[in-house]
């Protein structure tokens, strides 16, 4: 098995490439297509990493992520499966590529809102809207006996 590369990214410039040895991958039968074939091969696959003992992360990078993906995890392990594909190889390389993009993903920093004025037109048209709005209102009530 290689080494796993993450493209580099917001949050990780130079990207990240995680040892082999810190991965660890499991076969199983698939339940995907593959007619007879399926029931004698393994070409579903799991491929996880623990992110707790990782050394490719910073400590900061380390809380980011596990925060990040706590819903994904178990304890500190992120594991990805993959059962698309007939062929165990193709299989193995789509949980690659969706292993380095969460992490990826999980590693960009936090967008910072920049806070906004609403527009004067779009203030104009939230009162408008709140007259005709009270006006349809108005006209369902019962007619004054004057």
């Amino acid at each position: 098995m290689d080494d796993l590369r993450v493209p580099a990214g917001p949050g990780i410039l130079q990207g990240l490439v995680v040892p082999s040895s810190e991965l660890a991958e499991q076969f199983s039968r698939s339940s995907g297509p593959g007619g007879q074939h399926v029931n004698t091969s393994d070409s579903r696959v799991q491929l996880s990493v623990d992110l707790g003992s990782t050394t490719v992360l910073s400590e900061s990078q380390r809380n980011r992520v596990l925060q990040r993906l706590a819903a994904r995890l178990s304890g500190t392990v992120l594991t990805v499966s993959s059962e698309q594909q007939r062929s165990q190889l193709r299989n193995r390389n789509v949980a690659r590529e969706r292993l380095a993009e969460l992490l990826r993903e999980a590693l960009a920093p936090p967008v910072e809102r920049r806070a906004t004025k609403p527009s004067r037109n779009s203030r104009r048209r939230r009162v408008r809207a709140e007259l005709l709005r009270s006006e349809i209102k108005r006209n369902r009530r019962r007619p004054r006996l004057d």
